[in-house]
């Protein structure tokens, strides 16, 4: 986006804008609801942050569809499109709309708590620190899954989002590392990033 407000448009492939968009909102479900379970604000937060690039990725869309329209027959078809983009934007904002309710401290009633509190995988946020053995390794080489018990399924780099990265994505200082796993992993996950523990169990 651009410094003054104004989203700079850039073109982009509509099937992979789709495709970031169903995977940034089931993720963003997942995290609102743990942000509600835990009470996270740090989780509620990545929620906001997934809801800004969905938003992105829906203006993305439109703008791509009104430019490939060349006739009323085109604009027809490409309706199917901007439709499935809406829907999926609102998903989003449901999400973003829980995560509010975390943040503004509102409160959960106790009934959602009761809803989730059988969950066995947790997700968490980890900020990766300067020191953390975690800098520069590739996602595949740690073995975070068979060592710890935790998958990273996102990756924010300042605004830049990476949903469900491959084994050769190489983590950087200062990545926000978005995982799902037991208790304890999440929590080794963590101490790993900020450089508290300098190896795994």
């Amino acid at each position: 986006m651009a410094e003054s407000g104004k989203i700079e448009y850039r073109p982009i492939s509509v099937r992979e804008a789709l495709t970031e968009m169903k995977d940034a909102s089931e993720i963003m479900i997942d995290l609102a609801y743990s942000a509600a379970l835990f009470n996270s604000h740090e989780l509620a937060e990545e929620v906001l942050e997934l809801e800004k690039r969905v938003d992105y990725l829906a203006y993305m869309i439109d703008m791509s569809t009104m430019l490939a329209a060349r006739d009323a027959e085109d604009a027809q078809h490409l309706t199917a499109v901007t439709t499935v983009a809406a829907a999926t934007n609102k998903i989003s904002d449901a999400a973003a709309d829980i995560a509010t309710i975390v943040l503004k401290e509102i409160g959960i009633h106790p009934i959602v708590r009761k809803a989730f509190e059988k969950v066995e995988e947790r997700l968490a946020r980890a900020i990766v620190k300067p020191n953390s053995i975690l800098v520069n390794k590739k996602l595949g080489d740690l073995e975070l899954a068979a060592k710890i018990g935790v998958d990273v399924i996102a990756i924010r780099r300042q605004r830049e989002w990476t949903i469900d990265p491959s084994e050769d994505e190489r983590i950087m200082e200062g990545d926000v590392l978005i995982a799902r796993g037991a208790p304890h992993g999440v929590d080794e996950l963590k101490e790993l990033a900020s450089g508290k523990i300098m190896e795994m169990e």
